[in-house]
């Protein structure tokens, strides 16, 4: 039995309710349809639906086989709609991940001109700081910041991301700027708490003239908050040094509400990241994504501006 008509089926069933009205979509008996999907289940090896008299429910593994099965088949109509109008289009859902403050700045903003270049996807944008699973979530790509920890998700690096101490000119004119990372500890930070990587500290380079030597300073201060944008406004405000993403406070530096400090004690920047599971064959929709974001952070007038150049 062609596998192909199996999953459409089982996408007809699961979608309308039901062996009969799955049915009459093709104009067979039910029973057809019956057999079809006790064919895919013992291919599988797994129970996809449990069907009573009155309705149809899809079992867990069903749920998320059905997320798959309707990928597949919409990825195969894009690619014989294609291949009709003679040249290649993207199509379909892209479930897209990002982290939150940089999600909001620097991912949801772009993702209306990247539909409007491809109005055939249809784009779902999740934005959680959390660490979310691709491959059991059905994520297609996540943008994710800093060193990636070793697994069968394949990166692609979109741009770099300094990192840099600020604060603002009120504070520096009441507190002194601090002239080594060991100043540090006499002044007021601002911090992500406990429970974030910067429990170890701030990481600069011991010698402004050696990049490889680097260390964690521990930092102290009597606030701390697990939100950046949060940081960020008491940066302005006067309550301290903070350690952030140059993504986060080149505006506030641009306006002159913060100034940055021990420049050439900064570590080496961390990268941005496009991060997508193990696939042979990625999707063209998800390919022009990865392409489109690089292409923009790649762009040195968006981080000025923070236009997309058309």
């Amino acid at each position: 039995m062609d596998k192909f008509k199996q999953l459409e089926t089982f996408v007809a069933v699961a979608t309308k309710g039901g062996l009969s009205a799955a049915a009459k979509l093709e104009n067979v008996a039910p029973a057809i349809i019956g057999r079809r999907i006790d064919a895919l289940e013992a291919r599988l090896g797994i129970k996809l639906l449990i069907r009573t008299t009155r309705r149809v429910t899809l079992t867990q593994e069903g749920q998320a086989f059905l997320e798959n099965c309707e990928r597949i088949l919409q990825d195969l109509d894009t690619a014989e709609n294609a291949v009709a109008l003679g040249s290649v289009q993207a199509g379909g859902q892209i479930k897209l991940s990002a982290p939150g403050g940089f999600g909001r700045q620097h991912v949801a903003p772009l993702l209306p001109t990247f539909t409007h270049r491809h109005p055939a996807v249809q784009l779902h944008l999740d934005l959680s700081d959390r660490y979310v699973d691709l491959i059991n979530e059905s994520i297609d790509l996540a943008i994710r910041i800093g060193q990636l920890p070793d697994s069968n998700l394949i990166s692609v690096k979109l741009a770099d991301n300094p990192r840099v101490i600020v604060a603002s000119p009120s504070y520096l004119s009441q507190h002194g700027t601090p002239q080594t990372p060991q100043d540090l500890t006499q002044h007021r930070c601002l911090t992500l708490g406990q429970e974030s990587a910067q429990h170890r500290g701030w990481l600069l380079k011991s010698s402004p003239h050696d990049p490889r030597q680097l260390g964690y300073i521990k930092v102290r201060g009597d606030l701390a908050c697990n939100d950046g944008s949060a940081l960020l406004d008491w940066a302005i405000k006067g309550y301290g040094l903070a350690w952030r993403s140059m993504w986060e406070v080149r505006g506030a530096l641009s306006r002159g509400q913060l100034v940055t400090v021990l420049n050439e004690y900064a570590a080496p920047p961390v990268g941005i990241y496009a991060v997508f599971p193990d696939k042979r064959l990625l999707p063209l929709r998800v390919r022009l994504l990865i392409d489109f974001f690089k292409q923009t952070y790649g762009d040195t007038e968006y981080w000025l501006t923070g236009k997309v150049t058309q």
